[in-house]
């Protein structure tokens, strides 16, 4: 019985480890990888419906491997209220990405960023 109890609470400690909510530099990353790999299924996991439509239209663009490093780096970060702005660099371009996330049922998701859109950076 004792073993059952403890077997018990070791699952009941690995389920609630799973279900982590991302960060916003933790989200961008996690964007930036599956848009420039093609993973469109966590690019739409991660995305808003807006920010979805607008990566996944220029994505074929920007593909490489699967298995490339992606070397991303965080440049800056800022917070207002519901909003985060992740300014950040990766092997894969030469200019750094800024990145517009909200929150959206209680997770981050990049939202589409557009040119009126006037962030920290």
């Amino acid at each position: 019985m004792k073993h059952l109890v403890i077997c018990s609470l070791v699952l009941l400690f690995i389920s609630c480890s799973q279900n982590k909510t991302l960060t916003p530099t933790e989200t961008a990353k996690v964007v930036a990888e599956s848009f420039y790999h093609g993973d469109e299924a966590t690019l739409k996991k991660h995305t808003t419906a807006e920010g979805y439509a607008n990566l996944s239209s220029i994505q074929e663009m920007f593909a490489q491997e699967k298995s490339s490093d992606s070397n991303f780096k965080i440049i800056g970060e800022a917070m207002d209220d519901d909003v985060a702005w992740v300014k950040y660099s990766t092997a894969y371009d030469t200019k750094p990405g800024v990145f517009k996330l909200v929150q959206e049922d209680g997770k981050w998701k990049v939202t589409h960023n557009g040119p009126r859109n006037k962030g920290p950076f």
